[in-house]
């Protein structure tokens, strides 16, 4: 790590604790035993990824899904068996992180998608007063608004070009192998957070 003057980070597994088996659970309790071959960290099907680029919105997604998996399944449970793998933002990490935006120039990239933002959101708001996740950084960047997701390196040198920075002075900091290879094809430094880490323990705050 040299010569960097800008994070762009991930969020889930890096900022806000995330479980894909619960989603997967959930289901599978619905009936729907082969989710975790449709959608998992590693994967997306089409449908997932026309709905994290924001090609599709949650009511064709939803009847989409409904289609694919041979279900009559309301919004509703959709919805919250989606959002199940959502759990919670430490709050050691936010501190860190309000910390480490004093030293560098602070980004988010996130693959995500309107239901999981809009949940995601309200929760943070929630918990913390009112305030909301985006304004610890400079900018963030969601798949759903970006219309491009990770790990396509073009995606990585659209954000580049829009921040005006440099990617040779700019680290990106992801939970997801892939994402991390597809940063450094855009000429990023890169440092993956393997399972166990935390963000912490990559970048001083001091």
């Amino acid at each position: 790590m040299t010569n960097v003057k800008n994070i762009l980070f991930d969020l889930g597994g890096v900022f806000l604790d995330i479980n894909y088996q619960l989603t997967e659970q959930a289901f599978i309790d619905l009936g729907i035993t082969d989710f975790g071959q449709r959608f998992n960290q590693q994967f997306s099907n089409t449908l997932f990824e026309d709905l994290e680029t924001g090609k599709i919105d949650p009511e064709t997604f939803y009847e989409a899904f409904r289609k694919e998996t041979g279900t009559n399944l309301s919004n509703q449970a959709i919805e919250t068996a989606w959002n199940a793998l959502l759990l919670d933002f430490p709050t050691e990490r936010l501190e860190w992180l309000e910390a480490i935006g004093k030293k560098y120039a602070v980004y988010l990239y996130s693959n995500t998608n309107i239901i999981h933002y809009q949940c995601f959101m309200k929760m943070f708001e929630e918990r913390f007063g009112g305030r909301s996740f985006n304004e610890y950084f400079r900018t963030a960047y969601y798949s759903h608004e970006l219309g491009m997701r990770k790990p396509y390196p073009a995606s990585y040198t659209r954000i580049m070009e829009l921040e005006q920075l440099n990617p040779a002075e700019t680290l990106f900091i992801d939970d997801t192998l892939k994402n991390i290879e597809g940063a450094r094809a855009a000429g990023l430094q890169t440092r993956w957070l393997q399972p166990g880490m935390l963000v912490q323990e990559i970048v001083s705050s001091e």
